[in-house]
């Protein structure tokens, strides 16, 4: 029979999705799937087409300045504040990017603005404040060029080649002009050129082989935003925040066209094959210009806010899209397909292939949408609501740019002029409702099936800010039309309530378009309203509205009437939830009797306390104490899934502004489980629901409850299974979004699995005792941390007849001893410390340790902590897994805290070692000088005494033996 361990509540991050641009340069490699950016003083590598991070690079303390990647992504360079530059080697695996720090170097003297790499992948270009302009050779880490003339700060940086030509420019001297025609004539890299713009308008070209400047163009009226060349055309194309973009002849270097963009720019580049060219700047418009005609194809697009302008573009020749970079910290790939044998005439603005969010900013409030629950909705402090996918999709072609991975953007909801607080969601998740500062809530119909995610109503009546929406709750009878198809059929009511302290029911209209009126409007409390939840019940259903007041009110969802009042709290309340349907009823303190037969609420509070109350008499059933500040957000968790027909504890979960989601017993009342993943408040917290089911399949379910209700289920006395799991997001301030599972079914079997091995185990290192077998016996009781068993070996060993010849006593122990691996020798290393400081033990230990130091070199005993074996794997691992948790048991079981968890050397068990022996020795030499003294005295008494101090004599030297042999 397998033993039961003690079940405790587990829960693991297993997967979190976490900002990846938070301002700044942004690079991509020319294969278009390595996306380089900045976050903050670090760097983050990412697959663009799985989303994965492939290597974060920590910064020196400073913020980056400029970035740059090769196009074959082999190298990154980072500049920051510090005046550093630092070059990473980047070695690509399957699943990462290992980054090697190369060099560091100090490129200016003023921070570095901008950076450049050119197209073979060996040189860089950076500019700096100080208008200094220095070209490097990436591999060797020296500087190849500098070149002085720009009088202000460096703005844009572009290499390019042209053909060598013969044609020399004049110069008063006719040996500088042999020399120079000799120059342009020889090698390769006579036609490497450098084009720099700063912010005085004015472009340079560098000659890298003449290293020197060789044209000087003078036309922009602000700084230089963008520099780019075509080698078919000979054109070089310059954009600046003067609103103007420019081609230039590379023969002449003399203007060609000036086009208008009638908008400050911020990237301009050619696309195609030089035909066309883009622009994008303040205006957030992505648009394509005819390069020889100089105008735009693009069709009038309406022009973006402020925070949705353009930064910068980033398109590398063969690549099927562009990628926009935008203040929002937002990114967009654009498809090129509209431009395939476009020869002439006009085009829409290219599709958005993907958008990929930089950073969630403050996640405020997030539910699961979709039948599937395979979306996320997130409100993070912006007009706009985001979808998310949060599917577990296998299927990701490798080269496909619209295939949502995880975490991947799927649709953005438009139509708040103000800040979104709150949002919510009905049974079927094809219906959200979203409240925000600008005193409207909007009900949204989201078809993920069909791409479709449209304002269905938008609702206006507030006086101040909606902070609370709620939709119902309870889903319809399986056989109605509204479970069969909730598309067609919207909500029945939303509850909406506001800063200026009023509730509102609002009758949601059956066909779009209509306008909705409030059924009735209710002063509900005394100061702002934070949370509103309606109740499971769908033929009666009520809701429950908390506020600032420290209050939370009961209403009758129809009636509008308060019925009940939750007084408690000593701050204000934040966030309210009803228990589901089924919900096991709580015991009182008191009387033992079921006190939730209508049901519970539970309420977080800024008092930093969960409280579970009665909606049988609005009692507070428990408070749970334990957050370090307000409690945000609280939900109930579902009954546990791990037993068929048991409902398992009911638990209810918490998040908190001190960063932690906690996990509470609300039978005992004690914290189940604490979850910490996040570094700012934690304002968001959501349970993803079970999958809408078919009319078939939930009479199936229904029939299957009922049966397991009567106690037709199989018994459960069989370990629950690891297969099943509960998933639990938290979205937090910090720009973090954390998916918890729920371990505990895992957890239990595993340390069940355990807990039987190691009472066979123990079984074994008694039979192995009892029959003398000390090789088995001594690795056994090494492995399973059992010192005292280990103890009693030995101390028979070494009290029992000796061997001639063995070091400990026996010769097959001394066997056993010099087999033992490097992680067993070091834990039998630790024990003899512990041994050794005992006075009673020390002669088993010293006996020990003498033949441990003649059987094994001092250069292995002194590298044992660099090679002995890890809890995860290693030189010994014998059984994989179950090797490693048993290990890992042990570790947690040993009393000095050691273990391979522990942080001690060799040099400090050799230091404990040498200070008791040395203390023994001691102890050992003063005895002698007493025996030494005695024996004086005795035989001085012999010459006086005679026979009877003879005999005194004989009995003093006996038992200075045995004082000797108990001394060593």
């Amino acid at each position: 029979m397998a033993l039961r361990a003690d079940t405790k509540t587990t829960f693991e991050p297993s997967r979190v999705i976490q900002p990846i641009y938070t301002g700044g340069d942004v690079a991509l490699s020319e294969d278009g799937k390595i996306l380089a950016t900045c976050l903050g003083e670090e760097a983050l590598l990412t697959n663009l087409d799985t989303g994965a991070h492939l290597a974060r690079i920590e910064g020196d303390g400073e913020p980056i300045t400029t970035l740059a990647l090769t196009p074959d992504a082999s190298y990154l360079i980072l500049c920051s504040r510090s005046l550093s530059m630092r070059i990473y080697a980047l070695q690509r695996t399957e699943a990462e990017i290992e980054a090697k720090l190369a060099r560091t170097l100090k490129p200016h003297t003023t921070p570095v603005i901008t950076s450049a790499v050119d197209s073979t992948n060996t040189l860089l270009a950076t500019g700096g404040a100080d208008g200094v302009v220095k070209v490097w050779d990436i591999r060797g880490g020296y500087t190849t060029h500098t070149f002085h003339g720009h009088s202000g700060i460096i703005s844009a940086l572009h290499f390019f080649q042209v053909e060598p030509t013969t044609e020399v420019q004049s110069t008063n001297s006719k040996k500088r002009k042999s020399r120079d025609a000799e120059d342009v004539q020889d090698g390769a890299t006579a036609g490497f050129r450098l084009s720099s713009g700063g912010e005085d308008g004015r472009i340079r070209i560098w000659d890298l082989h003449k290293r020197k400047s060789v044209a000087i163009l003078e036309s922009h009226a602000s700084v230089v935003r963008s520099l780019d060349y075509s080698s078919e055309l000979k054109l070089l194309l310059s954009a600046s925040r003067d609103k103007t973009a420019i081609l230039w002849d590379s023969n002449t270097w003399q203007t060609q066209s000036t086009i208008p963009v009638l908008e400050s720019v911020e990237r301009a580049g050619f696309v195609k094959g030089s035909a066309h060219f883009y622009t994008g700047g303040e205006r957030a418009r992505l648009r394509i210009w005819n390069t020889q005609s100089g105008k735009g194809i693009t069709e009038e697009q309406p022009v973006g806010s402020e925070t949705e302008a353009i930064l910068d573009v980033l398109y590398h020749p063969g690549l099927a899209f562009l990628l926009s970079v935008h203040a929002d910290q937002t990114l967009l790939l654009h498809s090129l397909q509209p431009l395939d044998g476009l020869q002439a005439g006009s085009i829409s603005a290219l599709p958005v292939l993907r958008r990929i969010s930089g950073t969630h900013d403050e996640v405020i409030d997030l539910a699961y949408v979709g039948a599937e629950r395979n979306l996320l909705a997130l409100a993070t402090n912006l007009e706009e609501i985001r979808l998310i996918s949060v599917g577990d999709r296998q299927d990701i072609s490798a080269n496909s740019t619209s295939t949502p991975y995880f975490g991947a953007d799927v649709a953005v909801l438009k139509g708040h002029s103000e800040i979104v607080i709150t949002i919510d969601t009905d049974w079927s998740g094809h219906w959200l409702a979203t409240g925000a500062k600008d005193n409207t809530a909007k009900l949204w119909r989201l078809d993920p099936a069909n791409d479709s995610y449209t304002c269905y109503a938008t609702f206006s009546g507030h006086a101040e800010s909606i902070g609370a929406v709620a939709l119902p709750n309870a889903s319809p009878p399986i056989d109605s039309k509204e479970y069969s198809n909730p598309l067609a059929h919207p909500p029945k009511f939303l509850v909406t309530g506001s800063q200026d302290k009023t509730i509102k029911r609002w009758n949601i209209a059956t066909q779009t378009g209509k306008s909705s009126r409030a059924a009735y409007t209710r002063k509900a409390h005394d100061k702002d309203i934070n949370a509103i939840e309606v109740s499971y019940s769908y033929a009666t259903p009520l809701f429950a509205s908390a506020s600032q007041d420290r209050t939370v009110k009961i209403w009758d969802v129809e009636t509008g009437e308060a019925i009940g009042v939750l007084r408690g709290h000593k701050r204000g309340v934040w966030s309210v939830a009803f228990s589901p349907l089924n919900t096991p009823a709580l015991t009182t303190n008191e009387s033992g009797g079921a006190s939730s037969a209508k049901g519970m609420v539970v309420t977080g509070s800024g008092d930093k306390t969960v409280r579970v109350w009665s909606l049988s008499d609005f009692s507070c059933l428990r408070t749970f104490e334990g957050h370090a500040n307000s409690v945000l957000k609280v939900v109930w968790l579902p009954s546990s899934a791990q037993h068929k027909n048991s409902r398992g504890p009911v638990q209810v979960a918490s998040a908190a502004g001190d960063g932690l989601v906690k996990v509470w017993d609300a039978q005992s009342g004690e914290c189940a489980a604490t979850l910490d993943n996040h570094i700012d408040r934690v304002w968001a917290l959501a349970v993803m629901p079970a999958p809408i089911l078919s009319p078939e399949q939930a009479k199936q379910q229904n029939q299957q409850d009922s049966t397991m209700t009567n106690g037709e289920a199989d018994d459960d006395s069989d370990p629950p299974s690891a297969t099943s799991s509960l998933t639990l997001v938290s979205g937090s301030a910090d720009s973090t979004l954390t998916f918890w599972t729920d371990t505990t079914a895992t957890t239990a079997l595993k340390a069940t699995t355990v807990a039987t091995a190691r009472i066979e185990q123990d079984q074994e290192l008694q039979n192995y005792i009892r029959s003398a077998n000390y090789r088995d016996a001594i690795v056994l009781a090494l492995q399973l941390n059992h010192p005292k068993r280990l103890l009693d070996l030995f101390t028979a060993v070494v009290n029992g007849e000796r061997e001639a010849g063995s070091f400990s006593g026996k010769k097959e122990i001394d066997e056993v001893l010099a087999s033992l691996s490097d992680s067993q020798l070091w834990n039998l290393l630790r024990r003899l410390r512990d041994w050794n400081a005992n006075v009673r033990t020390h002669n088993v230990a010293q006996h020990i340790l003498y033949a441990l130091f003649r059987l094994h070199s001092k250069e292995r005993l002194l590298g044992l902590r660099k090679r002995r074996r890890q809890p995860d794997g290693g030189e010994d691992g014998v059984n994989g897994e179950l090797e490693d948790a048993m290990a890992q048991v042990a570790i947690e079981n040993d009393g000095n805290g050691g273990g391979t968890k522990s942080k001690e050397s060799v040099k400090d068990v050799v230091d404990a070692l040498k200070a008791y022996t040395e203390r023994h020795y001691a102890r050992l030499e003063k005895t002698a000088e007493e025996r030494f003294v005695l024996l004086w005295a005795l035989q001085e008494m012999d010459a006086v005494g005679g026979a009877d101090a003879g005999l005194a004599h004989g009995a003093v030297n006996s038992g200075g033996a045995v004082l000797m042999l108990n001394g060593v």
